[in-house]
């Protein structure tokens, strides 16, 4: 995995993507928001440049590039240093947490997960955007992430082992939805959300903290 290396060197140009492909950004956003709570404390991890976290209204943000993390300052996000496997934050302390296209770059999802779970009250939700591998567009990706500064480190995953990791670390109810169904350089309208999952390349899922009782 590169760390925070390629992130801190091409911040702007990471950043400058979502210009880029302003209307892609949009639909992901939109997919995102379907599974969001309205109310609540909130932690996006992974917070990257803060082009989700500050639109959906999340202050908390945890960013291990430097560079990135000034970004997300700039736009009102309490972003720290820190990695998703070592949350610094107490047990329940969330009522939700956010990560988007940043499982892929994780060095151990598990545990990532776990600490995930942690922080998490009880009955609160992680909701988790990702590139699905097995998609049109995820195959594609996979095929030149080698081209890619960000990518070319990345590990890509399917919709059902990312259901799998969720359920193994204590997590239920897992609902999916899918959308980005064309390369995102060349949409030209925000896109539907469709539920489920297997066609679109930009996939939402949606987990409820597992809460064993007495």
């Amino acid at each position: 995995m590169p760390g925070s290396q390629p992130f801190d060197k091409y911040a702007e140009q990471y950043d400058d993507w979502f210009e880029q492909n302003h209307i892609a950004y949009e639909t992901e956003l939109k997919a995102v928001k379907h599974f969001l709570p309205d109310s609540g404390t909130g932690l996006e991890t992974g917070v990257g440049t803060g082009r989700f976290a500050g639109p959906l209204g999340i202050k908390n943000g945890l960013e291990p590039s430097k560079s990135m993390r000034a970004i997300a300052k700039e736009r009102g996000i309490d972003a720290v240093d820190g990695r998703a496997e070592k949350l610094p934050y107490n047990d329940g302390e969330f009522d939700y947490v956010l990560m988007v296209t940043v499982i892929c770059f994780l060095d151990d999802v598990r545990i990532a997960l776990d600490e995930a779970r942690r922080v998490l009250n009880d009955g609160g939700i992680i909701v988790i955007g990702f590139i699905d591998r097995e998609s049109p567009l995820g195959q594609m990706y996979e095929k030149h992430k080698n081209e890619n500064e960000f990518y070319k480190h990345a590990v890509f995953y399917s919709a059902d082992e990312i259901g799998h990791l969720l359920e193994e670390a204590g997590f239920e109810n897992l609902q999916f939805v899918q959308t980005i169904f064309n390369n995102p350089s060349e949409i030209n309208e925000i896109e539907e959300i469709k539920p489920g999952h297997g066609q679109g390349g930009f996939v939402v899922v949606k987990a409820e903290k597992h809460v064993k009782r007495l």
